[in-house]
């Protein structure tokens, strides 16, 4: 078994004994390991896969709670039916994206800025979900890739259980106007018409234009994650860009979360746990 269907296993064992044990309205995949995926409650108040703190939060913000509206695309082909008429992204056990949210969303102690420090930004910084990056091309056109997280100067790739960070045709990379001046392409990961982690490649393109840092969030159960983005990052050349590009893991980032968020991690996703036994 690879190393994300081990984590995806994992998850979901832990989301059906967490439902199980709180009570939470779920159901199940049809794929097989069955992956949990949860049902708000009524008018919204509750939703088991997030933390209570944090879906207040989220409800009460309107560019957050937008979030929650992202339609899960393959839900008629692997998911029962439900009385909403359709399920959401958000609402899977393995959702990077209900993760990432779970944590940036929780309403911190005053003055606590623990998360912020260890990432490198300023306390306070109001985090923007699904920021709409434009990244030049060739043409004098722009590309409005997605990247999951901007929080102050620094965009962040969330990754869970995801089994890469894609591949593109090298035309479709190469049309990117500072590609060349950025990466060394003969050492990029590639295939004879492909280069790999085409996230990355934009996302780093992103933060070049931008002026901004960039981070990849990734489980450290997921070694391989770590290691595509280690093969991309010797590949840039501007010195300064270089500099800026770094690696967390949710790991490290719960050991600064406040003690509920912690507590919510370990027992949903095993994040921290092996730190409380």
């Amino acid at each position: 078994m690879n190393l994300a269907a081990a984590l995806r296993c994992d998850l979901a064992e832990r989301a059906q004994k967490y439902a199980e044990a709180e009570g939470l309205p779920h159901c199940f995949s049809y794929g097989q390991p069955p992956i949990v995926c949860f049902a708000p409650y009524d008018h919204g108040s509750r939703h088991g896969n997030f933390l209570q703190g944090s879906h207040n939060a989220i409800r009460g913000n309107p560019a957050w709670r937008k979030r929650l509206e992202k339609v899960h695309t393959q839900a008629r082909r692997s998911l029962p039916s439900t009385e909403r008429g359709r399920w959401m992204e958000l609402d899977t056990c393995t959702s990077s994206d209900a993760l990432l949210m779970n944590i940036f969303c929780h309403p911190c102690p005053p003055g606590d800025g623990k998360v912020a420090a260890l990432l490198g930004v300023e306390s306070g910084t109001t985090p923007c979900f699904g920021y709409k990056a434009r990244v030049p091309l060739a043409s004098g056109k722009f590309d409005r890739t997605e990247v999951d997280l901007r929080l102050g100067d620094l965009l962040i790739e969330a990754k869970l259980t995801e089994s890469n960070f894609q591949s593109a045709e090298k035309l479709t990379v190469m049309a990117y106007r500072d590609f060349l001046e950025v990466f060394d392409r003969k050492q990029l990961p590639q295939t004879d018409d492909h280069y790999l982690s085409y996230q990355l490649l934009r996302n780093v393109l992103a933060a070049y234009a931008l002026q901004c840092s960039f981070c990849v969030l990734v489980d450290a159960r997921r070694p391989d994650l770590a290691s595509a983005w280690y093969a991309v990052m010797k590949c840039v050349k501007p010195v300064q860009l270089r500099t800026n590009l770094r690696i967390s893991t949710w790991q490290e980032v719960a050991t600064v979360t406040p003690p509920k968020v912690r507590t919510f991690l370990a027992a949903k996703y095993g994040i921290g746990s092996e730190c409380r036994k």
